[in-house]
């Protein structure tokens, strides 16, 4: 296979040092968050320095072949994440209340995160070849519908709530950028209203507490309303320009739980205050700006979905992490987008921007 040079010349280098600053970030909050007093490195920072090597290997995968040849694989993908959901509860691992995992010896798989690119692409091809006049109409949707609804099932029986919300924000987001009727959008919403008190039906009660907690966290401080609490506390220790890296006392005496992964963005508020967390906010608003700057600019329908895709599944991420930090979302363990620790959603994340770069630099060539 001979290496198109152009791509080095169109690399879009100011996404690529977006993505690295960003996951950069993400080690230093995650080696503070699991800092024990000595300087040697934590396991889990060890770990999360590995998914980030591993991430960058995927982001250039996903660069490396143009996303016009992927366009007529993309059924393979999603058919093997509907399988690795399936086998969840047949051989699954469990955690936290719930079985999400899938144990690989070396590290375990979390298919509800795979699950997101496979459904971008699908949508993305559907898209691209499904065009109507006038716009999408309800009966145009019910196949892309139908595609998202499958691994959403799967995902909510696991159960895991977070990720089922994401999955349906991705497709409503990718489906409005495709050109929905007016029409059409306010009867979704409407159906979509319709289904909430059968999902509540089907929540866990811990999930319900959740939301209970949310509305009132001094009904259960100690218990469901413990994390919500302190998030708020931390983030507010930090005041405008932090207590300084490492020395976040909230996180020091572990008040502060699952400070690593859901709630790593009150460590960074603590430690770098108001000004080194609107910094961070920043640097999200500078990614997301350029995904939609790619997006816009793209050649075809097919590039211009996954770089919005790409753009929906840090935005929503985002702001439901940030939501649940700041207690104006209930909890549903939801990872802030490359900084949160965990293998699974981070390599997901880095191929969903390895296809939006893939979209940018090759939009030159052709």
């Amino acid at each position: 296979m001979k290496f198109d040079r152009r791509l080095i010349s169109h690399f879009d280098w100011v996404l690529f040092l977006l993505i690295l600053a960003l996951l950069g970030a993400g080690i230093l909050a995650v080696y503070s968050a699991t800092y024990a007093g000595h300087r040697r490195f934590s396991s889990l920072a060890v770990r999360q320095m590995s998914w980030a090597a591993m991430g960058v290997g995927c982001l250039l995968v996903a660069f490396a072949v143009d996303y016009r040849r992927l366009e007529r694989w993309v059924y393979v993908p999603y058919c093997l994440s509907l399988v690795l959901l399936v086998l969840v509860p047949l051989i699954g691992s469990s955690g936290g209340g719930a079985r999400r995992w899938i144990n690989l010896g070396a590290f375990s798989l979390q298919p509800s995160e795979v699950v997101k690119v496979a459904l971008l692409l699908v949508l993305a091809r559907f898209y691209h070849r499904h065009i109507p006049p006038a716009g999408y109409g309800l009966r145009d949707l019910l196949v892309p519908a139908v595609l998202a609804a499958l691994p959403a099932a799967l995902v909510l029986a696991e159960p895991n709530l977070g990720t089922t919300v994401i999955l349906g924000l991705l497709f409503l987001t990718v489906t409005f950028a495709a050109g929905i009727r007016w029409s059409a959008l306010a009867l979704a919403v409407v159906a979509g209203g319709s289904v909430l008190p059968l999902l509540w039906h089907h929540m866990k009660p811990y999930q319900k507490q959740r939301v209970f907690s949310f509305l009132d966290p001094s009904q259960d401080p100690l218990g469901a309303g413990y994390h919500m609490i302190q998030s708020k506390v931390t983030i507010g220790s930090g005041m405008v320009w932090g207590k300084g890296f490492l020395q976040g006392t909230q996180n020091r005496l572990d008040f502060l739980p699952e400070k690593h992964t859901d709630f790593v963005f009150a460590v960074v508020a603590e430690e770098w205050g108001f000004i080194g967390a609107v910094a961070l906010l920043a640097l999200y608003g500078a990614l997301l700006a350029k995904l939609l700057s790619i997006a816009w600019q793209a050649r075809d329908r097919f590039g211009a979905c996954l770089a919005v895709g790409a753009a929906s599944a840090v935005f929503w991420q985002l702001l439901i992490n940030l939501g649940m930090n700041l207690g104006v979302l209930p909890v549903v363990g939801v990872p802030l987008p490359l900084l949160s620790y965990g293998g699974s959603s981070l390599l997901t994340m880095m191929t969903c921007l390895g296809l939006a770069l893939n979209v940018s630099t090759r939009r030159s060539l052709y």
